[in-house]
């Protein structure tokens, strides 16, 4: 069960950090003019990178174990939704932070606001499957009964 907690745990934790980019702080930078919003993406994506890359593996590996220890399928899928997320951010999200990291803010346009606007709709889909293995692993948490 330590497992199972650990992985909900980390998948929360995860799932949190996306939705918070996704509903609060990736909003407030796209009402920034283009080479603000630019330069507060940047740092904000270097500093995010290790800590979603990490919690994605650690709740899966969580998730793995939990699964090997219980026999719960919702375990291996919520570790597999969580996973989902390395594999989908280097094909789909790695190409647009590649050009926006590539790109100076001082020479920001239109064009780097159309890719902030994609990155943003992307990670949103970080958010979704964060919260889908969260909801996998509550379900395969045990029922106690209170007497």
């Amino acid at each position: 069960m330590l497992y199972s907690i650990l992985a909900l745990l980390i998948a929360t934790a995860f799932a949190s950090a996306a939705l918070y980019i996704t509903l609060v702080e990736h909003p407030a930078r796209m009402a920034l003019p283009d080479e603000f919003a630019l330069a507060q993406w940047q740092p904000s994506y270097a500093r995010a990178l290790p800590i979603q890359g990490g919690l994605a593996v650690l709740g899966s590996v969580a998730g793995v174990l939990a699964w090997y220890r219980t026999g719960a399928v919702v375990d291996l899928a919520g570790s597999l939704l969580l996973f989902a997320n390395w594999p989908f951010t280097l094909a789909a999200i790695m190409p647009v932070n590649g050009k926006l990291n590539a790109t100076s803010p001082a020479a920001a346009g239109p064009d780097v606001r159309q890719l902030l606007q994609r990155w943003g709709t992307l990670h949103a889909v970080r958010g979704v499957l964060g919260s889908l293995a969260a909801g996998a692993f509550v379900a395969g948490l045990p029922t106690i009964s209170v007497h």
